[in-house]
């Protein structure tokens, strides 16, 4: 029978560094304790479908509708909804992780520099961006069907100046902020206890592309692929910094596409 650590086991291999040098967060981390069950729970709830619908219907009881009378996205519905979304799944995902007896800082950030992963982070942006653009142009080409809609629903928000600067705030939030620490949370929890990390990283894209099937058939294969990737970089690198400024950068990118060219 394999011996229990003591309980201190954590920080006294941690005075045994030197000073100044992280412990990777892996060895500082108490296993996981919960059931499968509890898992699913977590996972299902990190989703963001019950937030959003709860929110949703919260904002419909106080008039704010998620469309406007010509049939297009709202754009003060988006401007309450995203935020108070993010705030909810931020709270729910350290919560979770603190009821694990975890770090939210060991399990989202690991022990990697933060400015390092942060210029991968931007180094990627334009890699993620010309990708994308290739793949959405063969898609087209190969399968004319899956462009369904002529425009994306989000370029037709933009108006102004006004309402690209603050769809651009939202996307970034939203996307390299919210999405990305949901993803972060969805692999670990797998990767400890429902199949394997990339088991949840094939599922967990499969349905972060389906969230995005409002846009179109084409755009949500594409995202889904996004979720690959981004998901990927997070199980390579154990840091949620590189994929969350990824992200962010191709969201804002997009905006401003959408401002200066149209989609």
């Amino acid at each position: 029978m394999q011996d229990r650590l003591p309980e201190d086991a954590p920080a006294a291999a941690e005075s045994l560094l030197p000073a100044g040098l992280p412990l990777d967060a892996h060895v500082l981390e108490r296993p996981r304790q919960g059931s499968p069950a509890v898992a699913v729970f977590e996972v299902v709830a990190a989703s963001g479908f019950p937030t959003q619908l709860g929110l949703g219907a919260l904002l419909m009881v106080l008039g704010l509708r998620p469309f406007a009378d010509d049939g297009s996205l709202s754009m003060s519905y988006l401007a309450v909804l995203m935020p108070a979304d993010t705030v909810l799944i931020l709270a729910l995902v350290a919560w979770r992780i603190r009821a694990g007896g975890e770090r939210v800082s060991g399990v989202l950030l690991g022990a990697r520099s933060w400015p390092r992963e942060g210029w991968l982070g931007i180094g990627l942006i334009p890699v993620i961006f010309g990708a994308v653009v290739v793949v959405m142009l063969a898609l087209r080409a190969a399968w004319p069907g899956l462009h369904n809609l002529e425009a994306n629903p989000f370029e037709a928000l933009i108006r102004s100046r006004l309402d690209a600067l603050v769809l651009g705030v939202l996307v970034i939030m939203t996307g390299g902020l919210k999405e990305e620490v949901q993803r972060a949370f969805v692999l670990h929890r797998f990767d400890q206890q429902l199949g394997g990390a990339r088991l949840g990283l094939v599922l967990y894209s499969l349905v972060f592309g389906a969230g995005h099937i409002i846009q179109g058939y084409d755009v949500a294969i594409v995202t889904a692929l996004l979720g690959v990737a981004w998901g990927t970089i997070f199980l390579w690198r154990r840091n949620v910094v590189a994929p969350a400024v990824s992200h962010a950068g191709f969201n804002a990118a997009q905006v401003l596409q959408f401002a200066m060219f149209g989609g």
